[in-house]
């Protein structure tokens, strides 16, 4: 039933927003989607990531056979491409992919005519899995645009104001980041682009025995993934915001309210919402790459000590980039943190079935970034003036919601109940 909800809400969100998108009189999630099929994809990496997430449900030889029919089909593809002279389409960037989703295709067309039973659903499981992935890609990219054109002004003046209470991160994390020069760039500029390989990563962990036990777990760290990015862009029409480079940045041109950012924080004023570009996408709160590095240090907890030490770099360099590139303010990631801890609870209560502890935790968290929310918008000033007040209850805020996850799933882990010990033998009387 989960996995069914889960696909007739993807198609159904695709549907919307492909006519959305055709209202912009551009193409939406569904056409793009269907042009990597023959055109060149517009990220190669992403798709083989789909791919490695559905081969889970795979044998070892089937998924051999998988891997060199999607490289055959790509090279094909480019040879094709190189005689027809014909370029990479602009934007694209990526001559490789279409083999992985042709693959991908053929299995739901296997799974469907040679499948039956238990196998035909696995292997749906599977390639639902890794299409959903890819999916979620072209959704995203179209919620952008839909909020870009949708929301001519934006909030970023109030949340500006209120982050003032936790000290102008932003600000303070750009002039870091600028210090560290080129190497500092380029690294935090990588870890900020290939979160989604990172996630597959601790993904195919926590999905390694899936193939071997011909069923999924519980929970994983893809649902999760899928719900923050459901959810996350619908925030983002009811709170539009482009960030500290765009709205006191050079990047804002002559929309910016000045070129502050990141050498001078803005000054506190009364805020107001101000008209912004039909471009720029809106889609600092909360931050959803905090969202989904939180997510993976979660889930990478249970994993070998590499994997738990992956999981803690991405979070901390994802966090230094988010607000050392200027893509969000302090108060986003608060947000972020809070947003995907509430979520985190609820899928896991779900899992295990709901009871008082799951409620209780996922009601509170809604209520800590709802009250985040409101503060932003209508407590921007009071924030900014008392600083030692308001910053501490923010941070409060969040530690109480990381303090309520943390104690009550681990009432809700498994108990291991040592063995019985064996009386010892005694030894025979002569």
């Amino acid at each position: 039933m989960l996995w069914t909800a889960v696909a007739v809400a993807a198609l159904g969100l695709s549907v919307a927003l492909e006519i959305a998108a055709r209202d912009y009189g551009v193409p939406g999630p569904m056409t793009n989607q269907a042009r990597e099929v023959v055109f060149a994809p517009k990220s190669g990496t992403l798709l083989y990531a789909g791919m490695a997430l559905m081969m889970v449900v795979l044998t070892w030889r089937q998924r051999f056979i998988a891997i060199g029919v999607a490289i055959g089909v790509d090279v094909v593809f480019v040879l094709a491409r190189w005689a027809a002279d014909v370029k990479t389409a602009e934007g694209a960037g990526y001559p490789y992919g279409n083999g992985a989703l042709w693959v991908m295709l053929g299995c739901a067309v296997i799974a469907v005519t040679r499948r039956t039973g238990r196998e035909r659903v696995l292997l749906l499981k599977g390639v639902g899995l890794g299409l959903v992935l890819v999916a979620g890609r072209k959704i995203g990219d179209t919620w952008l645009l839909i909020t870009s054109k949708s929301r001519p002004v934006v909030l970023d003046q109030y949340v500006a104001v209120a982050d003032h209470a936790l000290g102008n991160p932003s600000w303070v994390a750009g002039r870091i980041v600028r210090a560290t020069g080129s190497i500092g760039d380029h690294v935090l500029q990588y870890v900020y682009i290939q979160l989604a390989a990172a996630a597959v990563i601790v993904a195919l962990y926590q999905l390694r025995n899936v193939a071997v036990e011909r069923r999924f777990p519980r929970h994983h760290l893809v649902r999760t993934f899928l719900v923050i990015g459901l959810l996350g862009p619908g925030i983002y029409m009811i709170y539009p915001v482009v960030g500290p480079i765009f709205a006191y940045g050079a990047d804002g041109g002559h929309w910016a309210v000045a070129d502050l950012w990141p050498d001078t924080p803005p000054p506190i004023t009364t805020p107001d919402q101000m008209p912004f570009n039909e471009v720029t996408p809106r889609n600092c709160m909360p931050s959803l790459h905090t969202a989904w590095a939180v997510a993976i240090f979660i889930h990478s907890r249970r994993g070998p000590w590499i994997l738990r030490h992956a999981g803690t770099f991405w979070l901390i360099a994802t966090l230094s980039v988010t607000l050392g590139f200027g893509y969000h303010y302090g108060a986003d990631l608060v947000a972020g943190v809070v947003f995907t801890l509430t979520i985190e609870a609820g899928l896991r209560a779900s899992a295990r079935g709901w009871d008082r502890s799951g409620i209780q935790l996922v009601a509170y968290g809604t209520a800590v970034f709802a009250a985040l929310l409101a503060s932003y918008r209508y407590l921007p000033m009071e924030m900014a003036e008392h600083p030692w007040v308001f910053g501490p209850l923010l941070i409060l805020a969040m530690a109480s919601v990381i303090y309520g996850y943390v104690r009550t799933t681990r009432v809700w882990e498994p108990k291991t109940v040592p063995a019985p010990r064996q009386p010892e033998p005694q030894p025979e009387l002569v």
